[in-house]
């Protein structure tokens, strides 16, 4: 019997459009992932990947940088990886690297590395907490690119705009 309600995405179909978000060439799309698995996987890579962080932020207060710069980039990663699962990895990759998102991504990705060499090369947890808040930004700047208008409404809201 198939299940009712909100989580039942395949029997909604004419009230979810297929968007640019479930088209295209999803990374799982070989294994015959519906719609709805897809989106469970998105979901659960966003779960997991917060729980990283956050438990590589317990471990920073615990004293452990390395371990808190290993999960929290970690954690990042998964949520971003999550992605793959709705609209694919190439078309991610590809959409990354678009004129709106390049600085995002690049001050991302570039951070992300930051983070490693202020946590094991350089051992200064101060420089690797700031890599991180820059990690951070980005991630969420990158992020908020693919919701019209909510970069423009965050520099209203910070009176940059």
């Amino acid at each position: 019997m198939p299940s009712k309600g909100w989580f039942n995405l395949e029997s909604a179909s004419g009230m979810i459009p297929e968007t640019q978000f479930f088209e295209g060439d999803s990374a799982f799309k070989f294994l015959g992932l519906t719609r709805t698995q897809r989106l469970y996987g998105f979901i659960g890579c966003l779960i997991i990947g917060f729980a990283l962080s956050l438990l590589g932020s317990i471990l920073l207060f615990l004293g452990q940088l390395g371990s808190f710069a290993v999960l929290y980039t970690i954690g990042i990663l998964v949520s971003l990886v999550g992605t793959g699962f709705v609209i694919g990895f190439a078309s991610q990759f590809k959409l990354m690297f678009k004129p709106v998102r390049i600085i995002a991504t690049v001050v991302f990705l570039g951070s992300v590395g930051l983070v490693f060499v202020g946590a094991f090369v350089l051992k200064n947890e101060v420089l690797c907490i700031i890599f991180v808040i820059i990690e951070y930004l980005a991630y969420t700047w990158y992020n908020l690119s693919y919701i019209p208008y909510a970069r423009s409404a965050v520099l209203k809201l910070v009176g940059m705009s």
